[in-house]
């Protein structure tokens, strides 16, 4: 049974890494959401921006942290990590860089987007699981996610439920 989750990552350089992501099925994530979909709730201001992002994090089990290049750091990345462990969502981070976007381009390993963003006094990058998938080529990394993904979103859930 394909669990819910909600796909985090950075739009613009990302969204067809992400895209390859969700159509392995494994998984069931959030809606996709085209280009004027996201201007007409960017319009909105960050008001509309967290209430989407409240939305989208209803009735699921695990965000998934799609890493490119610029994903960590990117103000609302870490808002929706941290709105998801607020709602005792399992949270995990997968590198997606060597996944060829629409150019057939890989770009930079991004950095952790757990860092910074603390539980009590303990780093959120210490408690939770960054991937970096195998594989030389962009068929073996998307492969290896697809062995991989439901294991760790499994795997992100155990983790989340030995904190409070």
């Amino acid at each position: 049974m394909a669990r819910k989750t909600f796909f985090s990552f950075h739009y613009a350089p990302d969204n067809w890494r992400a895209s390859q992501v969700r159509n392995i099925g494994a998984i069931e994530g959030n809606a996709a959401l085209s280009d004027n979909d996201w201007e007409a709730v960017k319009k909105g201001g960050d008001p509309a921006i967290q209430q989407w992002i409240a939305g989208q994090l209803k009735g699921r089990i695990c965000t998934i942290v799609l890493v490119g290049e610029n994903t960590a750091g990117r103000k609302w990345i870490t808002y929706e990590i941290k709105e998801s462990w607020k709602a005792k969502l399992g949270v995990v981070a997968v590198r997606i860089h060597n996944l060829k976007n629409q150019d057939s381009l890989k770009s930079k390993a991004g950095g952790n987007p757990f860092e910074g963003i603390t539980v009590g006094a303990t780093p959120l990058s210490s408690i939770a699981k960054l991937y970096n998938p195998l594989g030389a080529t962009s068929a073996d990394v998307y492969n290896s996610i697809g062995k991989s993904i439901e294991a760790w979103v499994d795997e992100a859930i155990r983790i989340r439920s030995n904190f409070s």
